[in-house]
C-alpha cells in the first residue's frame, strides 16, 4: 500500500466567506475596467444621497466590493487573504459576515453622514481584520500588549492622516473599521469550533 508521499497537495475551499469576497471583488472591478469605472461609480460606491434612491442604501454596504483600480483591489485583497481565514476558523463564517457588514456600514456612514463624502474600496474591512487579528487571544481580565501597541500605531496614523494629510484616502472610514475590530475582538466570544457547514450565528 502506498503511503501517499509524493502526491500533489489537495487544494481546499478552507475559508468560503473569505475567498467569496475575494471572488466578488475581483469580479467587480473586472466590470469596472470593462465599463469603464460606470459600474463601481454607479453601483459599488457609497456616496451621499439622494436618499429617495434605493442605491444609495445599497451601496452603504457594497461599497466594500468596489475599489480605485487594480492596485487599490490587490493591495486591500493580500490583507483579507493573509488575515480572513484565521478570523474565519476563530469566529466562524456566518459571524465573519456579521462583522464584514458592520465595517461596510461603518465606514460608509462615518464617511457619507458625517462628512459627506463618497467611499469605495474593502480598506475598512482591512483595519477591522487588523484590530481583530491584534485580540485572537484575549482571555477574561486580560488586556493584550499586541493589541495596545498595534491600537497605538493604527489609530496615531489615521487621526494624523485624517487632520494632516491631503489626499483620497477614507481616514475615517479606516478609523470606523478598526473601532468595530475592536469592539467585536473584545465583546463577541469566539467559537470553539466550526459545525459541520461552517456557519456560525451572528
Amino acid at each position: 500500500m502506498g503511503t501517499g508521499k509524493g502526491r500533489l497537495p489537495k487544494i481546499t475551499f478552507n475559508s468560503p466567506v473569505v475567498l467569496g469576497f475575494v471572488f466578488i471583488c475581483v469580479g467587480v472591478q473586472v466590470l469596472s475596467t470593462l465599463t469603464g469605472g460606470v459600474t463601481t461609480r454607479t453601483f459599488f460606491t457609497a456616496r451621499p444621497g439622494p436618499w429617495t434612491d434605493p442605491l444609495t442604501y445599497l451601496c452603504l454596504v457594497t461599497h466594500i466590493f468596489g475599489h480605485a483600480g487594480w492596485d487599490h483591489l490587490i493591495g486591500n485583497m493580500s490583507y483579507i487573504l493573509l488575515l480572513g481565514p484565521l478570523l474565519e476558523e476563530k469566529y466562524g463564517s456566518g459571524r465573519l459576515v456579521g462583522i464584514i457588514l458592520a465595517s461596510a456600514l461603518a465606514a460608509s456612514i462615518a464617511n457619507v453622514a458625517i462628512l459627506h463624502t463618497s467611499v469605495l474600496g474593502a480598506s475598512g474591512v482591512v483595519f477591522t481584520f487588523i484590530l481583530l487579528s491584534s485580540v485572537t487571544s484575549l482571555r477574561e481580565g486580560e488586556l493584550p500588549l499586541t493589541f495596545i501597541l498595534v491600537a497605538i500605531l493604527y489609530f496615531g496614523q489615521q487621526i494624523y492622516g485624517a487632520f494632516f494629510v491631503r489626499d483620497n484616502v477614507s481616514y475615517l472610514g479606516h478609523i470606523a473599521g478598526g473601532i468595530v475590530g475592536a469592539a467585536v475582538g473584545f465583546l463577541l466570544p469566539a467559537e470553539d469550533k466550526k459545525g459541520a457547514s461552517g456557519y456560525g450565528i451572528v
